[in-house]
C-alpha cells in the first residue's frame, strides 16, 4: 500500500450511493463501504439495518492528498447527500444513514469543523447541518456484495433511480475531479 495515501471516513447515507461518487474521482485508490459509530462488535448488514447496533453506513475513502485534498472530499461530501436531515436520506430513514464524519486526527477534525461553519454561513441548505463530528473508533468492512455495488450492479432499481441521478451531477458538476475512464 502507498504509505502517503490518507483516509476519509464518510457516512452520508447509503453507503453505496457515497462509494459511487467516490469511486469515480481522481485521486481516489480505493472505497471501502462499512459500517462505524455502533456499539456492536463485527456487525453485520441485517442487524445495523434495525438501528439497534448504533452504527452508520460509512466508507472509507483511501486518496492521495497530492492529488486530492482532505477539504476537496468534504466538499463531494456535502454536495452529494443532504446533511440537514436527521437519521434520514431520501427514503432510507434511521440512524444507521445519519450524516457523519468520523475523523482520523486533528487536523481533519479541524477542518471539518471549519467547512460545516463555512457551509453553515453560506446557508446552502434552508435547514442547518445536523452531520455528526465524531472521532473514529473502529470500521468494519461490510460483507462483500456490498462493496462496488453500483459498479458491480448497475441495472438494479436502487442503482438506477438513487445512485445514477448522483453519478450524473457529478459527471456534470465536478468533471474535473473524475478519473478519465468516468468521464
Amino acid at each position: 500500500m502507498n504509505s502517503n495515501l490518507q483516509t476519509a471516513t464518510l457516512a452520508g447515507g447509503c453507503f453505496w450511493c457515497v462509494e459511487a461518487v467516490f469511486d469515480m474521482v481522481e485521486g481516489v485508490h480505493k472505497v471501502v463501504s462499512g459500517y462505524t459509530g455502533g456499539r456492536t462488535d463485527n456487525p453485520n448488514y441485517r442487524e445495523i439495518c434495525t438501528g439497534s447496533t448504533g452504527h452508520a453506513e460509512a466508507v472509507q475513502v483511501q486518496y492521495d492528498p497530492k492529488v486530492l485534498s482532505y477539504e476537496t472530499v468534504l466538499e463531494l461530501f456535502f454536495a452529494y447527500h443532504d446533511p440537514t436531515t436527521l437519521n434520514r436520506q431520501g427514503a432510507d430513514t434511521g440512524t444507521q444513514y445519519r450524516s457523519a464524519i468520523y475523523f482520523h486526527d486533528e487536523e481533519q477534525e479541524r477542518i471539518a469543523r471549519e467547512t460545516v461553519r463555512r457551509l453553515e454561513d453560506a446557508k446552502i441548505w434552508p435547514s442547518p447541518i445536523v452531520t455528526e463530528i465524531a472521532p473514529l473508533e473502529r470500521f468494519y468492512d461490510a460483507e462483500g456484495y456490498h462493496q462496488s455495488f453500483y459498479r458491480n450492479n448497475p441495472e438494479q432499481m436502487y442503482c438506477q433511480f438513487v445512485i445514477d441521478p448522483k453519478v450524473k451531477k457529478l459527471r456534470e458538476k465536478h468533471s474535473g475531479l473524475l478519473k478519465v475512464a468516468d468521464r
